[in-house]
C-alpha cells in the first residue's frame, strides 16, 4: 500500500475528532449556559398560600399603613380565641369528609351529613374572621380600607405577583 492510502483514513480521523471534540465542548457549554440561566431566572421561593388564618392576616396587614396594621392586629388578638376555635372546628368538619371517603363501604348519607356539618363549620368561620373584618375597617383610615380592598393573597408586600 503506498504512503498516500495510509495517510488518508489517519486524516479523515483526526478531522471526525475534531469535529467530535468542537461538538461535545458546544454541548458541554449549552448545558453549562441553561444552568446558569436557571439559576440566575429561578423564581424566589415564594412563601405559599397557608389555611392558617393568622398567617394570611399577618401577610395582609404587612401591606396595609402602619397605624391599620397595628389596630387591626389588635382586633385580632382580642378575637384570637374564637376565630381559633371557628378555624379548628372548619378543619376538623373537613377531616370528617376525609374520613367518610376512606370508609368502606361507602356510605353516601355519612357524606352527606360531613359536608353538611363542613358548609355550618365554614360559614360560622366566616361568620367570626368578617365580623372582626368589618369593626377593623370601620376603624381604618381611607388608605388603610383601599390596601385591604386591594389585597390578593399570592401578591407580596410589593404588590408583585409571587
Amino acid at each position: 500500500m503506498s504512503l498516500a492510502a495510509h495517510a488518508v483514513p489517519s486524516i479523515a480521523r483526526r478531522a471526525g475528532s475534531r469535529w467530535l471534540l468542537l461538538g461535545s465542548l458546544a454541548l458541554n457549554l449549552f448545558f453549562v449556559g441553561v444552568a446558569l440561566a436557571m439559576a440566575i431566572r429561578a423564581p424566589a421561593p415564594s412563601s405559599r398560600w397557608n389555611p392558617n388564618v393568622f398567617v394570611r392576616i399577618e401577610r395582609l396587614a404587612a401591606t396595609l399603613p402602619a397605624s391599620d396594621a397595628k389596630m387591626l392586629q389588635g382586633m385580632i388578638a382580642a378575637n384570637h380565641a374564637a376565630i381559633e376555635s371557628a378555624q379548628n372546628e372548619y378543619r376538623a368538619a373537613r377531616d370528617e369528609i376525609r374520613a367518610t371517603l376512606r370508609q368502606n363501604p361507602f356510605k353516601v348519607e355519612d357524606m352527606r351529613a360531613a359536608m353538611a356539618k363542613t358548609r355550618a363549620a365554614h360559614q360560622s368561620f366566616d361568620v367570626v374572621i368578617q365580623g372582626v373584618f368589618a369593626e377593623a375597617a370601620a376603624k381604618m383610615s381611607p388608605a388603610g380600607r383601599l390596601a385591604l380592598a386591594d389585597w390578593r393573597a399570592n401578591r407580596n408586600t410589593n404588590g408583585n405577583r409571587h
